[in-house]
């Protein structure tokens, strides 16, 4: 079972090379591994090619932004199971890759997803905010859950099914496709307890109050494309809070 694994990257030197070097080092043997840049001009692309035999896609042309670049991974990948690992990020361990395939292969089930670490951009030993996930079902989404992105493996025949990002959201993008695949057309997913992937805090989401109001627009028109209310976004930032306080 091949699980591709797609980053996307513009200018990001300082941290794109533990990215990578995170990818390489896990013990799955059968990854298909695509770096999307974007024309980057601060030495990010001169770090990417000292493992170009290491990767087995690298493009690196200028596009339209973040979503655009992904849905170019997604379309690169040849893989039966795809997951996101950003360029800020890393695996929590060489055997995350590993457990992934045996969950799907003995589980059967269209996705699986983990925890996630926020860890502080100065010191990445810091947590910041532990993203701890439960099962899956419905009812959890109306109630404004959702799984960690960066953490959500889904099946390669599920994006062929029901579509890959759709590129009018900026920013909630990932809340988008999560209530089209669980909520809209209800594929199966498995939540494994255990730390998928360490984030350094202060993504796109979260840089700026314009950011954090558009966010929650995009949640809002993510919900009402699929029968859900403001009531399901408030809850959905009601459920942060208590993980700034789980270590």
């Amino acid at each position: 079972m091949t699980i591709s694994i797609i980053t996307v990257v513009y200018n990001n030197a300082p941290y794109i090379e533990g990215c990578i070097k995170s990818v390489l080092s896990q013990s799955y043997s059968d990854i298909e591994y695509i770096i999307i840049d974007g024309k980057s001009t601060d030495g990010t692309l001169d770090i990417i090619n000292r493992y170009r035999n290491k990767v087995d896609i690298v493009i690196s042309e200028k596009d339209k932004g973040h979503i655009y670049a992904m849905n170019k991974g997604l379309k690169a990948a040849t893989g039966d199971i795809v997951g996101f690992l950003h360029s800020d990020d890393s695996y929590a361990s060489p055997n995350i890759i590993a457990k992934v395939e045996d969950a799907f292969k003995i589980r059967n089930v269209d996705s699986v997803y983990g925890d996630l670490l926020y860890m502080s951009k100065e010191n990445p030993e810091k947590i910041i905010r532990y993203w701890k996930d439960k099962q899956y079902d419905v009812e959890k989404i109306r109630r404004g859950w959702m799984p960690a992105h960066p953490t959500f493996f889904v099946k390669k025949e599920i994006y062929k099914k029901y579509g890959i990002l759709d590129t009018s959201f900026k920013i909630a993008m990932d809340y988008e496709l999560i209530l089209r695949f669980l909520y809209k057309h209800k594929i199966s997913a498995l939540h494994m307890p255990e730390v998928f992937v360490k984030m350094r805090y202060g993504g796109v989401s979260n840089r700026s109050i314009k950011n954090i109001i558009r966010k929650t627009y995009e949640d809002y028109r993510a919900c009402r494309m699929y029968g859900l209310g403001i009531g399901t976004v408030l809850m959905k930032n009601f459920l942060k809070i208590p993980q700034f306080f789980i270590h």
